[in-house]
């Protein structure tokens, strides 16, 4: 019997790119008018926010840029004063609202996306523990995740905002208005991580992965980070959309009332609680935009999150 030789196999392997442009949720995206149009809508108004200062007119909070005598332009009008027109209005201190929206989307997206990334580390920290060792530490975590689930998240942000902003120093609570805002909404948001990571830890435990692990000495720090996690990232990872959206309005409720973000730092919330003031003397626009744009972000972020939970989910495969 002659030996074959060995012809190399020319035939290279699919890049990544690739393999995510033919995978199962990239067909269902593309099957999805909703998901691409939320998505269009959702990077759209991110990269406006995070590009601010190249599709800004002015920096409105930049007070050499301001110039009282413009105030209260309506939309797409000349001032009677300076003659200048904005496309959609100014406020009462003469900024260009289409600027302030978007220097305030920035505050708005930072919050949110931090709060969230906080409640994620947290929650499957605590629901790793509490899967994965059971006994009192499970009890405990989920006993405080019970008593934290009879109180309204918004209040419980606003109490953990107050007693945060109560203990810091008065000369730096506008400087850490934003950290501890953060902070906030963080820990008003973790309990559904952490229920969900520790009900799909319990399942994983018992796999025999897990027990192969155990079984040639690995720790059990390292098969919760190593082997358990990367099985449970998808649930979280829909959560974690859908939380997002709900951060922002949370952020923008708390900026509404009063206790969020300062007027130096104005977020869409911020803007809203202006516009508010000058909504019944005839100035809509100052609420009206700054509205429109934080529905059209909430909105679009939040069925993203529900196009990606039905994409994920096997059981409607």
């Amino acid at each position: 019997m002659t030996d074959q030789p060995l012809v190399p196999d020319t035939k290279a392997a699919p890049s990544r790119l690739r393999r995510a442009l033919d995978s199962d949720l990239f067909y269902a995206f593309r099957r999805s008018p909703v998901a691409m149009i939320s998505s269009a809508v959702a990077v759209g108004l991110i990269l406006m926010a995070v590009f601010a200062p190249f599709f800004a007119v002015t920096n409105p909070f930049d007070p050499a840029s301001l110039n009282l005598m413009n105030g209260f332009t309506p939309p797409m009008e000349p001032n009677a004063f300076t003659g200048e027109t904005f496309f959609m209005g100014t406020d009462d201190q003469g900024r260009d609202v289409y600027s302030t929206i978007l220097y305030g989307m920035r505050i708005s997206l930072f919050v949110g996306f931090s709060a969230v990334l906080f409640a994620v580390v947290l929650g499957i920290i605590l629901g790793l523990l509490a899967g994965y060792y059971g006994g009192w530490a499970d009890s405990f975590i989920m006993r405080a995740a019970d008593v934290q689930l009879t109180f309204p998240a918004i209040l419980v942000a606003m109490l953990i905002f107050g007693i945060a902003k109560g203990i810091t120093p008065v000369e730096h609570r506008d400087q850490m208005a934003i950290w501890v805002l953060i902070l906030a909404i963080g820990l008003s948001d973790w309990v559904q991580f952490a229920r969900v990571v520790r009900g799909a830890t319990l399942v994983e435990k018992n796999k025999d992965y897990v027990s192969a692990a155990r079984l040639i000495g690995r720790g059990s720090s390292l098969i919760m980070i190593r082997h358990i996690l990367p099985n449970i990232l998808s649930p979280v990872l829909v959560i974690a959309t859908i939380s997002l959206a709900l951060a922002i309005i949370a952020e923008a409720t708390l900026s509404f009332l009063g206790v969020g973000a300062p007027p130096t730092q104005p977020s869409l919330g911020t803007l809203i609680r202006v516009g508010q003031g000058y909504l019944f003397s005839g100035e809509w626009w100052i609420l009206f935009f700054p509205a429109c744009t934080l529905l059209a972000l909430a909105l679009s972020v939040n069925l993203l999150g529900d196009w990606l939970r039905d994409a994920l989910n096997p059981r409607l495969k």
